[in-house]
């Protein structure tokens, strides 16, 4: 009843955000600056140890058919370690609420095209956000299922196959059983959570990662304490025979490693309420990237050396899908009995619910960036009158996130991928070398180790991730139908609006 009442006085009091609450230094005056290192830090690791992990393990192993999916734990930690490097340029240097919107406005030009791509990256972030938001719900609701066999209860499912054109048969399943309740409440839980001040979600952000760590630390000692070397290194027959399918495994891999370690540049999300930005914001990057990298690949290896990777593999027996679906509670059920089964179950839960909390308070921030700028819609730009935060857009990014709990996980992950990074990381990679050139004498309190190197790594690791798996056409083209879509979009708005490429005059402000 409360938020109703703030939403009503909200919407009485406070209209697009006035220009004058951006200080000469682009800075967001509206917004608290309040989140520090350890906060920062904090966020982005409880973004990136979400529900993945413990899902996605057996999609690893399956990729390459054995232990040697380490690989993809490895190099991913590389290619995010790279790309994180370019985040944290950015964000030091553009220290606002937006992130990639912000970026790419700023790269290609605000006047021109700049407003173009950065509204393509709020397009795509209106499909890929609430997917991610949501699947870390359908993880909670999956391990919540592990406790109460009820939920597995079926109301409604379908399969959907469309066939479109150069893009093939798009295959997609919709189901509504108790478990899908379950996520869409998770959803409404954690904007409840997320409706009030910042300061206060950075104290919040710091007892969910109590938990976050728990779960780790114990997974991690007590696959160490039962560890067999011999089942972890078991390995199959030309293990790391290089070959087409060795590569095309390795890119599966890396696919599913760059979903489980996203989250790394949550920080640059919420740049506008970060203390001290140009320090904290790098740092919370590089700090969360190498500490997730350090914990997964432990915690894999761990797992492997008590549970056969046989039984994860996708020729598995029918029998050993609940093994697949519930890996770390099925290891603490082996280990120490039903108890642990059910204990690791509630801190997985736990683990999946902070993440969504990250998730939704990054992502909420974006919308609001972009109707600062006019290049969204208005009712986006209002900010609570008394916490000071963007709570349409909270609102919104949640309902679409709940209506989103309705697919499953294993559908939404492939694409999420490939449509984030075909519509938003590779033109980002361009763009840090662009605005060096651009704007050579823009401040960097930051700036890029070993420049160029990391950008070009980051750009053909991403590279070889879409293209480098079976089956990787229908996706991409699906990513650039998306593109295409809302290419058109923007260009009837710009013409209804005589903005950019329609106004003569818009265009001649940027000369």
């Amino acid at each position: 009843m409360s938020n109703t009442t703030n939403a009503q006085v909200s919407d009485q009091n406070v209209s697009e955000v006035d220009p004058a609450s951006v200080d000469a230094a682009g800075h967001d005056t509206q917004l608290i600056r309040g989140v520090g290192l350890t906060s920062a830090t904090t966020l982005n690791m409880i973004d990136m140890i979400g529900v993945g992990p413990f899902i996605t393990i057996p999609l690893i192993v399956a990729a390459m058919g054995g232990p040697q999916a380490m690989l993809g734990w490895i190099f991913g930690a590389v290619l995010v370690m790279c790309d994180g490097l370019v985040w944290a340029e950015l964000g030091a240097a553009m220290p606002r609420s937006g992130g990639s919107y912000r970026y790419l406005k700023e790269i290609y030009n605000p006047a021109k095209l700049g407003r173009m791509i950065s509204f393509l990256f709020i397009w795509q972030l209106t499909f890929s956000a609430p997917l991610s938001i949501a699947s870390g719900c359908i993880g909670f609701s999956q391990y919540a299922a592990f406790i109460w066999p009820g939920l597995h209860t079926s109301y409604f499912s379908r399969n959907f196959q469309v066939q479109l054109p150069l893009i093939g048969t798009l295959n997609a399943s919709v189901s509504l059983t108790a478990a899908t309740l379950v996520a869409m409440g998770t959803v409404v839980i954690a904007v409840f959570l997320l409706y009030r001040k910042i300061t206060i979600i950075g104290r919040l952000s710091r007892y969910l990662w109590v938990g976050v760590l728990v779960t780790v630390l114990w997974v991690i000692v007590a696959g160490i304490s039962n560890f067999d070397k011999s089942r972890a290194l078991d390995f199959p027959p030309n293990a790391f025979t290089p070959s087409l399918a060795f590569f095309q495994g390795l890119g599966l891999a890396m696919l599913v490693a760059v979903y489980d370690y996203w989250g790394y540049y949550n920080v640059c999300f919420f740049g506008g309420e970060v203390k001290d930005p140009g320090r904290v914001i790098p740092r919370a990057i590089i700090y969360s990237i190498i500490a997730v990298a350090a914990i997964y690949i432990v915690m894999n290896i761990s797992i492997l050396g008590v549970i056969p990777w046989q039984e994860l593999n996708e020729t598995a027996k029918p029998e050993n899908e609940a093994v697949r679906s519930h890996i770390i509670s099925t290891l603490m059920e082996r280990l120490y009995g039903n108890w642990a089964g059910v204990l690791a179950s509630l801190l997985i839960m736990w683990t999946a619910f902070a993440s969504v909390f990250s998730l939704m308070l990054g992502y909420s921030r974006v919308p609001y960036a972009a109707a600062i700028d006019g290049n969204y819609f208005r009712p986006f730009a209002r900010v609570h009158p008394k916490h000071r935060f963007p709570y349409v857009s909270l609102l919104v990014m949640g309902l679409v996130a709940g209506a989103c709990c309705l697919l499953r996980l294993k559908d939404v992950i492939t694409a999420l991928v490939v449509i984030r990074i075909t519509v938003q990381f590779l033109a980002q990679i361009i763009g840090v070398v662009v605005l060096r050139i651009r704007r050579p004498d823009m401040p960097r309190p930051f700036r890029m180790w070993l420049y160029p190197l990391p950008s070009v790594l980051a750009f053909l690791g991403f590279l070889y991730v879409l293209v480098m798996r079976p089956s990787s056409m229908q996706p991409i083209w699906l990513a650039l139908a998306l593109v295409a879509i809302g290419s058109v979009i923007y260009l009837l708005r710009s013409r209804r609006r005589g903005e950019w490429p329609f106004s003569a005059a818009s265009a001649a402000t940027s000369e």
